[in-house]
């Protein structure tokens, strides 16, 4: 066995009163010193995860509990996937989980109480097609149509402040359109414009 000159050694053998004390200091001392972190990265694992949604274009306003214990809510999931459904055609996809979780995140970086306004969830291929028209900065194949980018703004927080908090999450693609008033966020491939 190996023994370092700054670590006491312990072995049943060798213990002796001085080493034992020496070893008692040392491991209270990294006790002490691990508890502040411990204590930061336990009060963020909350026991539930939830989101406060309002689709702007329809009115509808969500707040649920979407994952508890460990588990995504199925009926929770599926009301969200309402709520970000395509506002043009009515049809529905199911919303990427991990962008739920993105959303999520950004709230609590925020720290915010008011909810995330949604501007556009998903996508048909159609809507897409048509906003393309009109819109030179729509992707022909956006992220929206598969459930996996949502463009938000979030009334009780600068837009410049949402983009920063989404860039430095590190999670995907971030659009900043100060002249639309949103962030767009995507869980793609990490990159910025």
């Amino acid at each position: 066995m190996h023994n370092s000159k700054n670590r006491p050694d312990i072995s049943t053998s060798n213990l002796s009163r001085r080493s034992f004390f020496k070893w008692g200091v040392f491991v209270a001392g990294t006790t002490l010193l691990k508890q502040p972190a411990f204590a930061a990265v336990h009060s963020l694992l909350l026991p539930e995860r939830s989101l406060y949604l309002l689709n702007c274009h329809t009115e509808e306003i969500l707040r649920t509990v979407y994952w508890r214990q460990g588990k995504y809510l199925p009926e929770s999931l599926a009301d969200i996937d309402y709520i970000l459904r395509d506002h043009y055609t009515n049809k529905i996809k199911q919303i990427d989980i991990r962008l739920l979780d993105l959303l999520y995140a950004i709230c609590k970086r925020l720290r915010t109480d008011g909810p995330l306004h949604i501007i556009s969830g998903y996508r048909s291929r159609s809507t897409n097609a048509l906003l393309r028209k009109y819109d030179s900065d729509v992707a022909k194949g956006s992220l929206h149509i598969y459930g996996k980018a949502v463009d938000i703004n979030v009334p009780d927080c600068k837009l410049y402040r949402l983009k920063k908090t989404a860039v430095s999450l590190r999670c995907g693609g971030v659009g900043y359109y100060p002249e639309h008033n949103f962030v767009h966020l995507d869980i793609g491939r990490v990159r910025y414009w």
